[in-house]
């Protein structure tokens, strides 16, 4: 009888300790990978999203074919340490929708534009299937 006590006391004693253990390292992880979404999310918002690009200088601007979009392109000037940027940005002319950016090249100043059709569009030499498509030189 006592041997049983003392085989009853005993995995009553471990059993905590290991469920605590356990919750502990949960903790740790779920804590890990809040931490890493957050900083995977902060870093795109700071250097991917296109929607925190700089003005810049208005260079010319371009409507669809069917009068729809209008595709306007501005140069940015990052001082000293860095070379001039394009940006386009897109226009809905006949919805109410926000202005996009769809276009951001470096070491550019000037754009050409031109539309081959309704919903495609071509700033130095990238084409663009609009409103959808996007180009990034960061993400090339």
């Amino acid at each position: 009888m006592a041997v049983l006590a003392l085989i009853y006391k005993n995995t009553k004693v471990k059993a905590p300790k290991k469920r605590k253990m356990n919750r502990f390292m949960i903790g740790i992880l779920i804590t890990s990978v809040i931490i890493l979404a957050a900083d995977i999310y902060v870093a795109s918002w700071a250097f991917f999203n296109m929607g925190r690009l700089p003005a810049g200088e208005y260079l010319t601007e371009e409507t669809s074919p069917d009068g729809k979009f209008t595709l306007k392109t501005y140069v940015t000037n990052g001082g000293a340490t860095t070379s001039y940027a394009v940006r386009g940005e897109l226009v809905f002319n006949k919805e109410k929708k926000k202005k996009r950016n769809i276009f951001w090249n470096y070491r550019e100043e000037t754009a050409n534009i031109s539309w081959t059709d309704k919903n495609t569009v071509v700033i130095n030499g990238h084409s663009l299937k609009v409103p959808d498509e996007k180009f990034d030189f960061r993400n090339q």
